[in-house]
């Protein structure tokens, strides 16, 4: 007498073999391993409860046309100094809101006393990353003295 509950398996399940089922499940297994070592996962931070230093915050506007972007990619704080040599310096503090690994472009733009879009050879898009819960700080610089304001913009990178 055969083994009735072999035979049923062998004959399929859904279309496929056990077998193939088995193989299906073990590349599917691998792959997940493999996407897994790709990032170290989420960014754990030590910093002082009471810090130090004491940013001049500036009061922002946020215009958010990505809906993607606004959910994963967070703006904590935007801090302005002044370089030694007159410049504005801009700090702005972005945090990756997920668990996942995550690209992104950014651009400042630069604006004089009047509202005039100040030019530079400068005002190129950077890529940057960031790990999942991760935080980071871009800077900006103005490109003269004549610059008084600025304008971060981000956009998702496509690579």
């Amino acid at each position: 007498m055969k083994n009735n509950f072999c035979c049923r398996l062998s004959d399929g399940i859904g279309g496929l073999n056990v077998i193939n089922h088995v193989k299906l499940l073990s590349m599917a297994l691998l792959a997940a391993g493999l996407l897994a070592g790709c990032h170290t996962g989420s960014v754990n931070t030590v910093e002082r409860a009471e810090p130090v230093a004491r940013r001049q915050l500036i009061v922002d506007k946020r215009i958010s046309h990505d809906p993607f972007l606004k959910q994963k990619l967070g703006i904590v704080a935007v801090n302005q100094a002044t370089t030694p040599a007159g410049l504005l310096q801009i700090q702005v503090e972005i945090l990756n809101r997920t668990s996942s690994y995550m690209r992104f472009n950014y651009q400042f733009e630069w604006f004089d006393a009047n509202g005039m879009r100040v030019s530079t050879p400068a005002s190129t898009w950077v890529t940057t990353q960031l790990e999942g819960g991760e935080s980071k700080f871009l800077t900006g610089v103005a490109p003269t003295p004549a610059c008084q304001d600025f304008r971060l913009k981000l956009i998702k990178s496509i690579n």
